[in-house]
């Protein structure tokens, strides 16, 4: 489920808060990321959920529909296509969601149902909605890309939802984009015959990147001196104390990388953390990143410090 990309992110973000509040617990802070990364695995989940809970809040309106004194025929026999969708009902009897939703206490959608009828509203009058119910196919495959549409354009995109997660837990706004990436791809490859269990990826790829994660975190910190040498001088018009925080912790990332994980290759490195810096820093980060970690390594591989192990990894 995670990515290195974001794995490093979290590394960013547990060093930036360590530097910053000058605690030298480095246990305290492998616990934060660790926390960080099941924090949106449960992003994830309540994300699954929210379709279980919008499809019963359908349900519901549909029966009171048809309870009404002065129902119109229309409301007598109601089209069930939405509510009887059947990857929502793969969903809703999925007992291997049901549990670690109650394992984590992730009762969000019933303590604040406005947003789940809030969204089913805005689905209620989307033309996707529409669509999909006059749709001539009635098929799993139908079932299936009409919740990824409104997943895209209704329920990701949505203001009130992006504000209630981000007073939920501040993470989760960095954690959405990969969460709602593995929403859509989860969706697309869901099978009427799919397991349970298929719901409920692993949060790392294998025991590498976890290990990976500590590592980074734990290399970088305790060798902040060492690594801080090797930026001095690169910066001719920079004072260190005019480097933003963030441009700092992820040049110490990134020579870290070099130095210290001989399995990964310099360009995967450079062009990681000047991805990140797009996105986490100033407009000229990037710029400013790639020039001295460019000097870096053209001097590591004059005086051969770079520790690379394989072919393609210089």
């Amino acid at each position: 489920m995670l990515t290195r990309r974001h794995i490093r992110v979290k590394v960013m973000q547990s060093i930036y808060a360590f530097t910053q509040s000058h605690d030298d617990n480095l246990d305290k802070e492998v616990k934060f990321i660790n926390n960080s990364v099941e924090n949106m695995y449960s992003l994830y989940l309540i994300m699954l959920d929210l379709f279980v809970c919008i499809n019963k809040a359908a349900e519901e309106h549909l029966n009171k529909s048809q309870k009404k004194y002065l129902a119109t025929a229309e409301e007598k026999q109601p089209n069930k296509r939405f509510v009887e969708n059947r990857l929502l009902q793969i969903l809703r009897i999925n007992t291997e969601l049901q549990e670690q939703l109650e394992k984590r206490k992730l009762s969000n959608w019933k303590d604040s149902d406005e947003y789940v009828n809030l969204l089913l509203d805005e689905i209620l009058k989307s033309e996707a909605y529409q669509e999909y119910m006059n749709d001539p196919v009635d098929a799993f495959k139908q079932d299936r890309n009409f919740l990824i549409k409104i997943f895209r354009e209704i329920i990701a995109p949505n203001d009130k939802l992006y504000d209630y997660l981000e007073d939920e837990r501040l993470t989760w706004l960095d954690d959405l984009p990969v969460v709602n990436h593995m929403v859509i791809k989860t969706l697309k490859q869901v099978k009427p015959n799919s397991d349970e269990t298929f719901f409920l990826p692993k949060l790392y790829k294998d025991l590498d990147d976890k290990v990976y994660a500590k590592e980074l975190f734990t290399k970088t910190v305790l060798n902040q001196d060492d690594l801080l040498k090797e930026i001095e001088g690169k910066t001719p018009n920079w004072d260190k104390e005019r480097i933003a925080d963030v441009d700092m912790v992820l040049l110490k990332m990134a020579i870290c990388e070099f130095l210290k994980f001989p399995s990964i290759p310099v360009k995967v490195t450079i062009n990681e953390y000047l991805e990140i810096a797009k996105e986490y820093s100033t407009p000229k980060s990037s710029i400013f990143i790639n020039g001295i970690l460019d000097k870096l390594v053209k001097e590591y591989q004059t005086n051969n410090s770079l520790n690379k192990s394989g072919r393609g990894l210089m």
